[in-house]
């Protein structure tokens, strides 16, 4: 996907691949796009990546959803919801 590889190349340099500072990048930029602008992101994608997009999806907000009910935490549910 373009809009990661930018991102990759930007920040590569600039910060660890710690949880906390990718969480961080991509609330910022994500908070410059607007609904249409996501989706114009989603329709450029292959069928690969949108298959990945909404495996990742799932995964996640099923994660979430699990730990809300054991009261477990799942590694980057916390974000999702």
């Amino acid at each position: 996907m373009r809009l990661v590889d930018e991102l990759f190349a930007m920040y590569r340099n600039k910060i660890t691949d710690d949880e906390e500072d990718l969480d961080m990048i991509t609330f910022a930029v994500l908070e410059h796009y607007n609904r249409n602008e996501l989706m114009e992101i989603v329709k450029d994608m292959d069928q690969h990546e949108l298959q990945y997009f909404i495996r990742l999806y799932l995964l996640e907000t099923l994660k979430g959803k699990f730990a809300q009910l054991d009261g477990t935490h799942y590694t980057n549910s916390r974000h999702l919801h």
